[in-house]
């Protein structure tokens, strides 16, 4: 595989912290590197789960009650019962962060599988015992790179998907599709891929929502072809509170050739910029002012 971009919309500064964090596993506070789930469990034999990445900025988890919302949505979509209910998920949360004296500047990833199952087949009959929880929480902190020069993107030939297909809104471990994409995207010397949906809209990005500027307006996707992102929302309506105009719309590929400013948002970097695209150039080829305002009444919003 080709790596000649040195860049990530997931990129983050390595911490030598996380050597020691604690994560949760069903109950139990365990070393990183002695973290194990049974491979029987239904999340390795067939990605069968749903997980949530959450952001720690000065105490507080970003959006908490709105993943959780997510989260307990995809997990009743797919009958898939959490035994511990919300206030035990988020007790479980909090906990972890407790146990590892982190206040500020961490990612938590957590995760939900249907449980460990008799034999590896596609049956959620044959799930014996509990819903498997890992929580993982670590130091993280985007690479400053990302955002002072921007992303490259490569258009992807993978499609996003409909509901009656995969409905990408479930935040499920089946990211197969997705990361497809990114592979094209890597190999095109990129560090994200962008997607269009079955119609060839612009959808979003392979772990990313997408964004385009044009004449002070902001446009993102609508939803029906992509997943829902938390941060993408979070942009969107804190724009739309300062009285700037902005909207959820279909737009073509031309369309964000001419852009003037474009920008990714994500749990992990809140709001990234982007600058070139096909190899073509966004804008002047620099993160643009109203990206950062974008950036700035997004944190005003949510910390």
């Amino acid at each position: 595989m080709t790596t000649t971009s040195n860049q990530s919309a997931q990129g983050y500064v390595e911490d030598p912290r996380n050597e020691d964090v604690l994560v949760y596993v069903n109950g139990e506070f365990v070393r990183r590197d002695q973290a194990r789930v049974s491979i029987f469990d239904s999340g390795f034999v067939l990605g069968d789960g749903v997980w949530e990445g959450l952001r720690l900025v000065n105490g507080k988890l970003i959006s908490l009650e709105a993943h959780l919302d997510r989260l307990f949505e995809g997990a009743g979509s797919i009958a898939l019962d959490i035994q511990l209910g919300r206030d035990g998920i988020r007790t479980a949360l909090l906990e972890t962060l407790k146990r590892n004296n982190m206040q500020d500047g961490a990612h938590v990833r957590l995760m939900v599988t249907r449980g460990t199952k008799k034999t590896p087949n596609q049956d959620p009959r044959f799930v014996i015992g509990d819903a498997t929880v890992v929580i993982v929480a670590e130091y993280k902190t985007p690479k400053p790179e990302a955002r002072e020069r921007g992303l490259s993107l490569f258009t992807s030939t993978f499609r996003t998907s409909a509901p009656d297909v995969f409905d990408l809104r479930l935040n499920s471990h089946s990211r197969l599709n997705l990361i497809q994409a990114l592979i094209q995207a890597i190999n095109a010397g990129a560090d994200e891929a962008l997607m269009l949906d079955p119609r060839g809209f612009v959808a979003s990005c392979n772990s990313t929502n997408f964004f385009i500027l044009r004449g002070g307006e902001l446009w993102t996707s609508t939803p029906g072809w992509s997943f829902r992102g938390i941060t993408q929302g979070s942009v969107l309506k804190a724009w739309q509170a300062d009285g700037r105009p902005g909207r959820e719309c279909d737009f073509t590929l031309g369309q964000v050739y001419a852009a003037d400013e474009a920008f990714v948002t994500g749990t992990l970097g809140g709001v990234t910029p982007v600058t070139r695209i096909d190899g073509r150039v966004i804008g002047d080829g620099r993160p643009g002012p109203l990206t950062r305002e974008a950036y700035r009444l997004y944190l005003a919003a949510v910390t």
